[in-house]
């Protein structure tokens, strides 16, 4: 469990936020400027907040009613920066086993498992600067997780990026998440990456909490899907693939049914995230006929919300799953959609990126 209740005036904004976070990955998500980092520096010691409490798994790092305010080097917090800040004189092996030098329990069974898990075995005699950005941030993350820390702090660490990049480096992540049982508290104001890896979404504008919940319901909340820009609304939902059709197109299981996406690499058995756009799903009342597209699920109508312009957010209930669809309002009165009622669910297949399946 994570708690974090923080008061502090900054110059142009107050941040005030009181929230509680279960294990797993706690994405800080927001616009710029939103006090995403400051709530992480908080947590890290590099910040004395005005007031506030902070607690990891019931070890409090700050109180400041009760006079509490542990070190930086006492929180066992591995921090991770935008930008990797390796040591340039040492190899890749020995900046992860400057991490070690903090952890009272490290071993080289525990260097070896971290090298293994993120694919560093061949980078290990190399220098920081003969490393790609992924790379770089692949071996800044095995270091932080090898100083035994009591959590992970990571302040946008794709941010630097560049598309092949991120998609070079996202499945480290999610093995992390997955394998490392260490809570993570993610910044980010990149929607397609809170999609893959959070487990619980925070979402802060303005220094205050507009909302806090599991990342499905958080980003599939019609009311909140605002925050995030009509470009990047979009639900989250779970799937497994079940078979790889001749094709190259892959079919997975969803709560709602059987879609088909291209996504070759998929081996049957294993569990996927697919972030759905809400410009990509078309809603009709019966099962339409004669669609090149291929993805035709029943859903029903949860709520209906004013969006931007002359248009509406849909929460669609998938199952135990939920799409978020954008409509024209023209389009909602014409096919005379209401809370509660059953239609159908349509998403091409070419419409989900790869950067969405995770």
């Amino acid at each position: 469990m994570l708690e974090i209740a923080l008061h502090h005036r900054h110059t142009g904004f107050t941040l005030d936020i009181d929230l509680k976070a279960p294990a797993g990955v706690t994405a800080l998500f927001g616009p710029s400027g939103a006090g995403k980092t400051t709530v992480v520096n908080a947590v890290a010691g590099l910040l004395r907040p005005e007031r506030g409490r902070i607690a990891v798994n019931g070890e409090v790092l700050l109180d400041t009613e009760a006079g509490i305010f542990l070190p930086p080097h006492k929180r066992r917090v591995g921090y991770v920066f935008q930008d990797a800040r390796l040591f340039p004189h040492l190899s890749v092996k020995s900046n992860l086993l400057y991490g070690r030098r903090f952890s009272k329990s490290g071993s080289d069974q525990d260097v070896t498992r971290i090298v293994e898990m993120l694919g560093l075995g061949a980078l290990l005699d190399r220098r920081p600067a003969s490393l790609s950005g992924g790379e770089k941030s692949r071996v800044a993350l095995g270091r932080a997780i090898l100083s035994n820390p009591r959590m992970l702090l990571m302040d946008e660490p794709l941010a630097a990026l560049d598309a092949a990049r991120k998609s070079e480096i996202l499945p480290y992540f999610e093995r992390l998440r997955d394998e490392v049982k260490l809570p993570i508290l993610y910044v980010s104001h990149a929607p397609a990456e809170v999609a893959r890896l959070a487990t619980t979404v925070a979402l802060i504008e303005g220094g205050q909490l507009r909302g806090i919940g599991p990342a499905r319901e958080i980003l599939s909340d019609p009311s909140l899907a605002p925050a995030l820009g009509m470009r990047e609304a979009g639900a989250v939902i779970s799937g497994r693939v079940v078979a790889q059709e001749a094709d190259g197109l892959a079919r997975i299981e969803t709560a709602g049914g059987a879609v088909l996406l291209p996504y070759p690499s998929g081996q049957p058995g294993q569990p996927l995230r697919l972030r759905i756009h809400a410009g990509d799903v078309t809603l009709a009342v019966d099962r339409p006929e004669g669609l090149s597209a291929l993805n035709i699920l029943p859903v029903v109508i949860e709520q209906i919300r004013p969006a931007e312009g002359p248009s509406v957010y849909l929460r669609l209930a998938l199952g135990d799953d939920h799409l978020l669809a954008r409509l024209t309002t023209r389009s909602v009165a014409a096919l005379g959609l209401t809370e509660g009622m059953a239609c159908h669910a349509i998403i091409k297949a070419m419409s989900v990126a790869s950067e969405d399946v995770g």
